[in-house]
Parts: structure tokens; sequence; C-alpha cells
């Protein structure tokens, strides 16, 4: 069994040093090793060339080092070829802090604070207690999952959208695009963790959007083709929504002239609300290669004709 590493070359040292202690059977090799192209089994990399795949003609399974898979062009691989996303804890924690921020950012104020402080206001905002808050995730998989995990103690008013339906202890699931309207519209808060498809790009658009309260947010933590961006800026500018947390964005970085940098209800952060770690993301590829040694199912593979 043979792996070829294609990434960021720090990570890939942390990477080959766990595979030499834990994994001794597997050869690692990255692009600067000398290897034979027909005994990799395994590609483990962000955005690949058709090229190097090309090349490979025993590859099995491409690996994504992060939890998205949107950045490949599903329909150029080779048809046999399976396809997985990181799944690790790391990813996970990750959004859960940052979901977890946003919402009682948003819940508690802080943007209509910002602008106050910034104009040295004192202006204090009548609480809403959590429980009058309602809270939608879009994207029930796992990180949709964990987010709504870890809401349930504040006491929000939680539920869910998938494309095919859920059961979520204490979480109101919704099922559908005919179950979207429903959903949006008990929305104070949308966090959006959808995967980025053909179906769900530019999801996040005037007429869904429009379809949240008066005074809703959105925090979007999937990717940044699920927001029609001038759709957004002209809603918080007509008051109907009132702010945005945006980790993601198309393209990125935005160019220094773009609006959303500038507008005072909303706050950009450069993709970062969650990072796969070194280490267990080295972990938790080996026990899928174990899987896949094993003939058990793979943590995370995607089902290419839904894209996710």
């Amino acid at each position: 069994m043979t792996l070829l590493y294609t990434s960021d070359p720090t990570r890939g040292r942390i990477w080959r040093d766990i595979f030499a202690h834990e994994a001794e059977d597997v050869g690692f090799f990255d692009q600067a090793d000398a290897y034979d192209r027909e005994a990799i089994q395994y590609l483990a990399a962000w955005a690949p060339s058709a090229d190097l795949i090309a090349s490979l003609p025993n590859l099995e399974i491409l690996f994504s080092i992060g939890a998205g898979i949107d950045q490949f062009d599903l329909s150029a691989l080779p048809p046999h070829m399976r396809v997985v996303r990181m799944i690790e804890p790391g990813i996970a924690a990750g959004m859960v802090e940052y979901a977890t921020m946003a919402t009682l950012a948003l819940h508690r104020n802080l943007i209509d604070y910002r602008e106050a402080q910034k104009d040295a206001r004192w202006a204090p905002i009548k609480l809403t207690p959590a429980g009058e808050r309602r809270i939608g995730v879009m994207g029930l998989g796992n990180l949709g999952q964990a987010v709504l995990q870890a809401l349930t103690p504040f006491g929000f008013a939680l539920s869910g959208w998938s494309r095919s339906p859920r059961a979520i202890e204490g979480v109101t699931c919704h099922a559908g695009e005919a179950a979207l309207p429903d959903f949006l519209a008990a929305c104070d808060i949308l966090i959006c963790l959808l995967p980025l498809t053909e179906e769900t790009r530019g999801i996040l658009c005037r007429n869904s959007l429009s379809q949240l309260p008066r005074g809703a947010a959105l925090v979007n933590v999937g990717r940044g083709g699920h927001l029609v961006e001038h759709d957004l800026l002209s809603l918080l500018d007509e008051e109907h929504l009132s702010g945005a947390f945006l980790d993601v964005t198309d393209p990125e970085p935005l160019p220094a002239d773009h609006p959303l940098w500038t507008h005072p209800r909303i706050v950009i952060t450069p993709h970062i609300a969650s990072m796969t770690r070194a280490d267990s993301a080295a972990r938790a590829l080996i026990a899928n290669i174990r899987r896949h040694q094993a003939g058990a199912p793979l943590d995370g593979e995607v089902a290419r004709n839904r894209g996710y």
C-alpha cells in the first residue's frame, strides 16, 4: 500500500512521522520523493491536477485533506475512483467554536454595540432570552449536527434543514425543497453548513434570504459560492436582515475594494472557522486506510452522483 501526499510541506513532515511510527506498512511519499507511479494506491491532496491523477494508473482513492470536496471536478475523475472527505476531530471542534461565537455575537447584538462604540454611544438594547431566539442550521451532516449539539445548552429553539430527512433529538428537522420556506420563516439566525453542489450554489439569495423574518441574521461557514453577495448587501441596506458573519467568500481572498469589507453590518473572517489539525488528520487517514484494507465502509466517502 502506497500513499502520495501533495499538500503543505510542513503538514507533510508531521504526517510522514506519524505514518512511520503508526502505519509502517503504508509507504508514504510526497511529490519531492522518488516513487513508483504504478504503486500509488492512495492520493491525499487538496486540488490535484488532472495530469497527476492520469499519471497514477492504479490510484483507487482520492482523500481530500480538508472537509470540503467542491475543489474537485468530480466529473473529470475516473469513474472507478472513490473520493473521501476529511473527517477528524479538529475540523468539528473548530466549526463548533466559530458557529457558537457567531451565534452568540448576533444573539447579543455585538454588531450594534461595535457600531455604538465607534460613535462613543452608550446604547443598551433590550435582551432577548435565548429561548425566544430561533436558530436554524442548513446542512445536517457531521458538522451541522455538532453545531446543533453545542448550541443546545443555551436554550435556543433549534431547527435544521437538509436534502434528505433527519431525526435529531431537540431539533425540528425539515427536509427537501418544499420544506425550505417553513424552515426559513422560523430562523432568527441562519447558519449555512451545506456542501457546495450545483443544487446549492447561490442558495443564499434574495428569494431565500427574504423569507427569513425581518431582523434575522446570517452565518455562512459553508462556501462562498452559496451566497449571492449583492442580494445580501441589498437586504442589509433595506434592513430586512440585521447582520452577517461570513467566514467564506467568492473569491477568496476578496479584492480590497469589495463592498463586503466595509459594510457596517458584516463581520468577515478569512476562512478560519475550522482547520484540519495535522496530527489528528493523519490518524484519521490511517484509520480510513485500515477500513479500506478490511473492506469496511470509509468514513466520509462521497456519493459522487450527489456531490457530497
